[in-house]
């Protein structure tokens, strides 16, 4: 049925696993369309309780934006794509069922962003996250905003300018990770606190999850609608499709060199 994910259901829960690990499940539209029909589909689904998201692999969750997709916008281009994270983070803000993300590996740009979106976070010490869109000339201005409601304005300033990624133990503490568990032990945590979130009362579980979206709903959308603005200013000046075809083709040049050097 999916091209570009995976999913399976262990009992009442249901399982989306990002598949494209050669890109380190980096997406693109066809694959974001998909998660976002996945999630549909459980949310309407009334014997399934709970989600898990999680990526193939043993290298990442997401690295976030496939650049071969985000390196061809044009200033109208890149308008269109933050509509489309407004309506896929919309649709994970909205779900009534609870969310676990699996983080099997790197997490960065919107696919931290999306990690950050679920209500609890798994992972194993070699883990990373962070929001380093700066380095490859993409601004960020939704990831700052979740991150701030986690996180405080001063801790977000600092990670978003530095573009700097985090360790498992120092998303442990500051509270992004919410559990580590040895990487073979990944999914079977994850499973555990899904069906632990499964049991728990479905209209306590609806409600509490509306109300945490109602109070960061006017947020929210303020931040998409900056991310609109900035996003055509920044696209105009044609720094973003550059540094990323830099980033492409430098990535392309030391692969290269990487195979002809390995015996």
């Amino acid at each position: 049925m999916f091209e570009f994910i995976k999913t399976e259901e262990k009992d009442n829960i249901g399982i989306i696993m990002l598949n494209r690990p050669d890109v380190l499940n980096a997406w693109h539209k066809p694959m974001r369309d998909e998660i976002a029909q996945a999630l549909e589909n459980y949310e309407n689904d009334e014997a399934i309780r709970a989600i898990i998201l999680t990526g193939t692999g043993d290298r990442a969750f997401c690295a976030g934006q496939d650049f071969g997709e985000a390196k061809t916008f044009d200033p109208q281009g890149a308008e269109r794509w933050i509509e489309e994270w407004r309506s896929l983070y919309g649709l994970i803000r909205s779900l009534s069922i609870p969310l676990v993300a699996a983080l099997n590996g790197v997490a960065a740009g919107s696919g931290f962003q999306v990690a950050l979106l679920a209500d609890v976070r798994i992972g194993h010490p070699e883990v990373t996250m962070g929001q380093p869109e700066i380095n490859s000339g993409i601004l960020s201005i939704t990831g700052p905003w979740i991150m701030r409601e986690m996180l405080g304005l001063s801790r977000t300033i600092e990670l978003t300018l530095t573009g700097r990624m985090m360790a498992a133990e120092e998303c442990l503490h500051i509270g992004l990770i919410h559990k580590l568990v040895p990487r073979e032990e990944l999914m079977t945590e994850a499973i555990r606190t899904a069906r632990m979130l499964a049991s728990k009362p479905p209209v306590a579980m609806r409600l509490d999850k509306k109300r945490f979206r109602e109070v960061t709903e006017a947020g929210f959308q303020e931040a998409l609608d900056a991310a609109v603005r900035y996003h055509h200013e920044s696209y105009a000046t044609g720094e973003p499709q550059a540094t990323m075809a830099k980033f492409l083709q430098e990535h392309a040049a030391g692969r290269k060199e990487w195979q002809i050097k390995r015996p």
